[in-house]
């Protein structure tokens, strides 16, 4: 699929959502950029069909759920098996998220949730298994997330 141009509105309501799109409606968004529910609406949903609004997810804090084992592990793959192997190491339990990463090494970073340290041992075999070389783990204490500043005004 090709690039996609968001012009000035597109980009305003991708801002809107990135902010908190559990608690903003497209009414909010259209009287704060002075136009009707509907046309928010449209948007939306040429955002989503367009696949530059992939879904939306919770953000969840593991530690106030009883898992303080909010893991970082930096994997390395063959960069022709890149692609698939991150794909199936979303399904090892406990991975809550992989990101391909464009280098050479460490170019697979895996998110996992472990119980105690057995369970990340386990989730470290299980990538290896796959054929993901770990590199490094890392304890993640805080994720924070800002909307893209290039969207906020509709990139003027």
């Amino acid at each position: 699929m090709g690039v996609r141009e968001l012009d000035g509105l597109d980009k305003q309501i991708v801002y809107a959502l990135q902010e908190d799109a559990r608690r903003t409606s497209s009414s909010d968004i259209a009287e704060k950029l002075d136009v009707s529910p509907s046309t928010v609406r449209n948007r939306i949903q040429q955002l989503e069909a367009d696949g530059v609004i992939r879904g939306y997810h919770a953000d969840v804090d593991y530690e106030e759920t009883g898992f303080q084992l909010f893991t970082l592990i930096v994997c390395t793959a063959p960069i022709p098996e890149r692609e698939e192997l991150a794909e199936k190491a979303v399904d090892v339990s406990g991975v809550v998220e992989v990101q391909e990463v464009m280098k050479g090494e460490g170019n697979v970073l895996v998110r996992a949730v472990g119980t105690d340290g057995d369970d990340l041992s386990r989730i470290g075999e299980e990538l290896d298994e796959l054929g993901l070389k770990v590199t490094d783990e890392d304890i993640i204490r805080d994720t924070h997330r800002h909307p893209y500043h290039q969207f906020e005004n509709g990139g003027e």
